[in-house]
């Protein structure tokens, strides 16, 4: 990041320069700073105090022979007092220069100092060796982001946020803000609603994306539109999701998906060489959904390792083993997940695992323990036959040390529950390499089945252009239709997601139909869209990346929370304002709103 200021400004500017920009270029130069009291530090008559701001940190020195006024001032400053000071710039003998500090080669001599304002204790050090607990930090978050790495997590999503808007500006998008108050539809998460006092009984809801805005703007002829949106989404809370997050927003014209595709990882590769000096290996790979959900049992797999899920129910077609059995005869599935070297777990070790299987939604695992010769050992080996296990041992490509985990259950239930299996041994057994593993998982299903009603809902949204190979199962059996979708995945984790949408009035009323629109729901939801595409409407599709879940990645981080000024909390509320709070009885009044 960049500090100047232009030599017009001289006259009213409160400093002429940043602390952590001094270098030793700068030795016998004239300076006056303004920052933060970081640390102080009394050597015999001297005082030696860390002067923070946003560039980083530089030594001052007060010295009693130089000034005795200055140096009863230095003496009196504490923690997070706020200082200007005039100065010359020294350079450090060399047994005193700190190589850890960018300007840890140099040091301002003070004469003179004028403390702007004194700081009562801070509830926690800023410092950065301390650890606070969360909720203290997020009610004092003006004190947090002072810390050193809140500081460079926040300049990083600055750093991110601009290259992105650079590349996009280059490439001929426009930037176009969308409405905040908006239209609830019945798609996707549950919306956040406000009242509108000017048509009582009537209310906006905040928007989950700007999804019909962008497509309208695609059929206004904008071509290329891009936007940092804010989203809202009234959902329960985790490490990676937030009640209000920022979407990088992207639409575009006449492009098919291997243009969307190629154009995103341009964008990529010039902001991991920007920002991190990263250099990305282009293109990123590609995988159906399907194959992602059979071999990895997950849509977004984590690449930087490898433990597929091998399928063997072919192997155990007429086994004695009841189990697998009855799972076969019910139209089940028996997958396998070798962890390599985990056969040394204990007994209790591999409980635990059972028992995370359990908690994500299998009704047990059994498991076989490959030994020296590829004998196994486990409670279940005595019901399969040398035949079965010899397979599976194939099958895997079993080792001796290696520990082969099965579920039996549908294929809804195996997939995923292998899947978190997969992620935690990952963990657990070191081996997931550093580096980035970018993926694009494609052709996402278009519907899905309710498991409380039944009913057939969108996968993603009603708006997604189906495929052309599986359009024509829409009026047979549309779970067998496939989407123009595509989710780009970062080391396990969804930071984009996007598709072709539907252009053609026609077929979007008849995906309509298909999830249980009636005409006039239809007309009375969407049908400022649907007259919209009877207007010209061209193919049009794009992608929207979750700015927070990128940055946080960029940052080697774990939760959002760190890359966003001032987050929620898990129960979406916030300590610094304690938001959401009560109203006064006559705002409701005005919004004719009565509490029960």
């Amino acid at each position: 990041m960049c500090f100047l200021i232009e030599d017009s400004q001289k006259e009213q500017r409160m400093r002429t320069h940043y602390c952590g920009k001094l270098k030793k270029e700068d030795t016998g130069a004239r300076v006056t700073l303004c920052g933060w009291v970081h640390r102080r530090r009394d050597h015999g008559g001297l005082v030696f105090i860390d002067l923070r701001d946003i560039s980083g940190l530089v030594q001052i020195v007060f010295d009693p022979e130089h000034s005795g006024e200055v140096h009863s001032v230095g003496h009196s400053l504490r923690p997070e007092d706020v200082v200007r000071i005039e100065g010359s710039v020294a350079a450090r003998p060399a047994e005193t220069v700190n190589p850890d500090l960018v300007t840890g080669e140099i040091e301002v001599n003070v004469t003179d100092v004028e403390i702007l304002n004194h700081s009562e204790t801070p509830p926690f050090s800023v410092e950065e060796r301390t650890d606070v607990d969360e909720n203290l930090r997020l009610k004092y978050r003006y004190i947090d982001l002072r810390r050193e790495q809140m500081r460079e997590n926040i300049l990083l999503r600055h750093r991110v946020a601009s290259s992105m808007r650079r590349f996009l500006d280059r490439h001929g998008f426009t930037e176009v803000e969308t409405p905040v108050l908006t239209k609830s539809t019945p798609e996707g998460a549950r919306d956040f609603l406000v009242p509108c006092r000017l048509q009582p009984e009537k209310f906006y809801a905040l928007p989950q994306s700007p999804q019909l805005f962008k497509q309208l703007l695609m059929v206004s002829g904008l071509d290329r539109y891009y936007q940092f949106a804010h989203a809202f989404r009234d959902e329960d809370l985790r490490a990676d999701r937030q009640p209000e997050h920022t979407q990088v927003d992207l639409e575009m014209s006449f492009m098919t998906v291997p243009a969307i595709i190629s154009m995103v990882e341009e964008m990529l590769f010039a902001l991991f060489g920007e920002v991190l000096d990263t250099q990305l290996n282009l293109p990123f790979p590609l995988m159906t959904y399907d194959d992602a959900m059979l071999n990895y049992g997950s849509d977004k797999p984590d690449l930087r390792f490898g433990m597929p899920i091998v399928e063997v129910s072919e192997i155990f077609q007429g086994t004695g083993f009841g189990v697998f059995a009855r799972a076969l005869e019910g139209g089940g599935v028996i997958r396998a997940l070798k962890a390599p070297g985990a056969g040394s777990y204990t007994r209790r070790e591999v409980d635990e695992l059972t028992d995370f299987a359990i908690s994500e939604g299998a009704k047990g695992l059994a498991w076989l323990s490959v030994g020296e010769k590829l004998l196994v050992s486990s409670p279940v080996a005595k019901f399969l036959s040398p035949g079965e296990t010899g397979a599976v041992l194939e099958a895997t490509a079993a080792q001796e040390g290696d520990l082969i985990l099965f579920v039996a259950d549908s294929d809804l239930v195996a997939a995923p529950v292998l899947g978190a299996l997969r992620h935690r041994l990952g963990k657990d057994l070191g081996l997931i390499r550093e580096g980035w593993s970018f993926l694009w998982v494609t052709d996402f299903p278009m519907f899905k089945l309710d498991e409380d009603t039944g009913d057939i809902v969108a996968e993603h949204h009603p708006f997604t252009l189906p495929t052309e190979s599986t359009v024509k199962h829409l009026d047979s059996d549309p779970l067998l239709v496939r989407g123009s979708l595509y989710d780009l995945v970062l080391n396990g984790v969804e930071i984009a997601s996007g598709g072709l949408r539907i252009h053609k009035p026609g077929l979007q009323r008849k995906i309509l139909r298909i999830l249980g629109h009636e005409e006039h729901k239809m007309e009375e939801d969407f049908g400022f869209l649907l007259e919209a595409l009877r207007y010209g409407a061209p193919p049009h599709g794009g992608l929207a990346f979750g700015l927070d879940r990128l940055v946080m990645l960029m940052a080697g981080l774990g939760t959002i929370r760190d890359v966003i000024a001032f987050p929620k909390t898990q129960s979406g509320g916030c300590p610094l304002t304690g938001a959401p709070a009560p109203v006064e009885p006559g705002q409701l009044r005005e919004l004719r709103i009565r509490l029960k």
